[in-house]
């Protein structure tokens, strides 16, 4: 093989060099390509505590991997020579279009994450044009989220207390700020046993134990924010002495039936949708009592270990009531390829959780911005 220099002209096309990120949060989202690189980010920045409570789930964590494995066992037949020239992502759900086929799932203490909260969320469902669902149990008030997301839709997550006026209350807010949705939770008629929160002792807000102080050392920046922004409130209490579960027992209501579904539905005027489906029984049931929607969800795990996966649900929920009520799917939800799955199974939307709160504790709202488009990919 004959050799010669290469020439200088021919160099330097091959010298190119990419010009230093001088923002570290932007370098350090960018060099995350899964949600599972968000978690590893997010873990290392977050104290082990917050990042459990979002991260764990009940008992020994088996529905969640159990979820999250169905789609793993997932295997696409893609056609070919079709015009996909034009692709359109979005999706018809509830009265309403999305520009993607997957919204923000409700979480609880969401600031205890990261101290943007809520408000990183509903701005960037607002960018991304999806929904924002606020939990009962979230850390920014109904109002604000709606001054976060003032033209997009919000969604409102309902637990029914033992309190029903205070219930009741929460509910009439969401509707005078002009959220779209309601979504009825039922599946959690006591706290699931989540071993990772009592044994790290969670509280409301995060107290400063021995155990926290020396846990803050490798997360300062964590601390900083926590320490130096508006104190932790939520819609049902300023501060709680005991742990979540301890918390979580004394409000949540083992009573309610479907009679009280029916009855929340008179008191909400716009789409009523039940979340916490786990049998195609029930699925009938709520279907008979005329709600606008379903979401197939065993709480990301977090309630029962060894619960059904709502994916493999989705089958025989979708082809038996599909024709009556909009079915919705979460819990497992790691990847675009996920969502993709869960409408080819027949689901209408699907909703993201954790996937969202990796993003928030990886780097705030440009990381809930970086999940999003992360999964739209």
């Amino acid at each position: 093989m004959k050799r010669r220099l290469p020439r200088p002209q021919e160099l330097a096309p091959l010298l190119q060099f990419r010009k230093p990120r001088l923002n570290l949060t932007r370098r350090r989202l960018e060099s995350a390509l899964t949600i599972e690189d968000l978690r590893r980010i997010a873990k290392r920045r977050t104290p082990k505590a917050a990042f459990d409570y979002t991260d764990g789930a009940a008992e020994e964590e088996l529905s969640l991997a159990r979820a999250r494995q169905a789609f793993r066992d997932i295997e696409f037949h893609p056609t070919i020579l079709r015009d996909v020239a034009k692709v359109d992502t979005g999706a018809t759900v509830l009265g309403d279009r999305a520009a993607l086929p997957f919204g923000i799932a409700p979480t609880g203490f969401t600031r205890l994450m990261q101290t943007e909260g809520e408000i990183a969320g509903a701005h960037a469902a607002a960018r991304a044009g999806i929904p924002f669902s606020l939990s009962t149990l979230g850390t920014t008030s109904i109002e604000d989220v709606k001054a976060a997301n003032p033209h997009g839709r919000n969604w409102f997550q309902l637990y029914m207390w033992k309190d029903r006026d205070r219930s009741m209350a929460l509910v009439g807010r969401a509707a005078a700020a002009g959220f779209d949705t309601l979504l009825v939770t039922v599946d959690v008629p006591v706290a699931g046993a989540r071993l990772r929160d009592t044994r790290n002792g969670m509280s409301i807000p995060p107290a400063l134990t021995l155990r926290t102080v020396l846990d803050a050392v490798p997360h300062p920046g964590w601390w900083f924010d926590l320490l130096t922004t508006e104190p932790l409130s939520f819609a049902s209490l300023d501060r709680w002495p005991g742990t979540v579960a301890q918390y979580l027992d004394t409000m949540f209501d083992p009573t309610v039936t479907f009679e009280d579904l029916a009855w929340i539905k008179t008191q909400w005027p716009n789409k009523l949708v039940v979340k916490g489906i786990q049998t195609l029984e029930d699925a009938k049931s709520v279907v008979d009592l005329g709600v606008d929607g379903i979401v197939l969800s065993n709480h990301g795990g977090r309630q029962l270990d060894r619960a059904p996966v709502p994916f493999h649900l989705l089958p025989s929920v979708a082809r038996e009531v599909g024709r009556d009520t909009e079915v919705l799917l979460d819990t497992g939800i790691m990847s675009g390829a996920d969502v993709v799955a869960a409408v080819a199974m027949g689901a209408r939307f699907t909703l993201v959780g954790r996937a969202y709160l990796y993003g928030l504790m990886a780097g705030g709202e440009a990381g809930v911005d970086r999940a999003i488009e992360i999964l739209s990919g």
